[in-house]
């Protein structure tokens, strides 16, 4: 087993690769440079990389990045994506000659699929762990995320450093494919408490209470959740074209869920409401918005508030 060189924890080369620039990985870029790590970043959309400040270096292509450095940290829209990154590198998904020994793969997706890019890559000599991240782009900037990661605990321990510039909270959970399988339940009861948030609201509303009054309230009783702070004031001010996290990701999430679901022979009565919800969302034009945009779907068509910003 491969991984990248370190003394104490402490790594002998500071160069990180970064594939993936969007919502979360512009903020693993972020706090790695903040932590004094030298990141070598590419991504597909040039409107992401035009994002980036002058103290990434930015790569010409995906083989760049594993060519360079010894760890890649991938932050993908899914699995698929994953397959994909990994799959132009060559036959083997990375070759001998390659900088890489470890993969970090930080994208919500399927645990089979997880799994099956970790034994290819054990072939070529390259560990992976599967770090997601539970929270909002904004959560993990505020250090309020929890990393949730699958792996080898010898891996984990020795990249302790790297680890904690993704985010002080993190919880080994057992072998690779652990983390995306934890995310995708988390990602179950997180939807859903914003869904009934939501839907609290509006009912609320629709009884006469001023929604920003009954927040306020909401957050004193045991109904109280952190989505209250987070989207309940995005849902009371309409405020939804600054995504920390886009609807249409959340609603590969549930999709992803109920595959995982009708796999385990298991029933999971309101996701399938949800996903519905969320569909209707994309196709109203809403899935590039903020994903506390739910609410439109539970407003009356005619309220002002059916619109971001009013």
């Amino acid at each position: 087993m491969k991984t990248p060189s370190t003394t104490n924890g402490e790594p002998n080369s500071s160069r990180v690769g970064l594939v993936g620039l969007g919502l979360m990985g512009a903020v693993i870029a972020e706090r790695l440079c903040e932590r004094g790590w030298q990141v070598i970043g590419y991504d597909i959309d040039p409107a992401h990389t035009q994002k980036m400040t002058a103290e990434i270096s930015l790569a010409c292509d995906v083989g760049d990045v594993f060519g360079r450095a010894e760890t890649v940290i991938l932050s993908l829209p899914d699995h698929h994506a994953v397959t994909a990154v990994l799959s132009q590198i060559g036959e083997e998904p990375v070759g001998e000659a390659s900088a890489c020994r470890l993969v970090i793969d930080t994208t919500t997706g399927d645990p089979e699929a997880t799994q099956a890019n970790a034994d290819q890559l054990e072939k070529a000599g390259i560990s992976m762990l599967d770090a997601t991240i539970s929270g909002s782009s904004q959560q993990l900037a505020s250090d309020e995320a929890v990393v949730m990661i699958g792996g080898d605990h010898r891996v984990i321990e020795a990249q302790s450093h790297l680890l904690d510039a993704l985010g002080q909270h993190r919880v080994h959970l057992g072998p690779v494919g652990s983390g995306s399988r934890a995310k995708l339940a988390s990602n179950l009861v997180l939807g859903l408490h914003r869904l009934v948030l939501a839907e609290g609201l509006v009912f609320a509303e629709a009884l006469g209470l001023d929604p920003q009054q009954f927040l306020e309230l909401l957050v004193q009783t045991p109904a109280y959740s952190r989505q209250m702070d987070h989207k309940g004031p995005r849902m009371v001010a309409g405020d939804f074209e600054s995504p920390a996290a886009r609807l249409r990701q959340h609603a590969k999430d549930v999709d992803l869920i109920l595959d995982c679901a009708r796999s385990a022979g298991i029933r999971l009565p309101l996701t399938p409401v949800h996903a519905r919800l969320l569909a209707d969302a994309i196709a109203a034009g809403d899935g590039d918005l903020d994903n506390s945009a739910i609410i439109r779907q539970l407003r009356p068509p005619t309220s002002d508030r059916d619109q971001p910003n009013k």
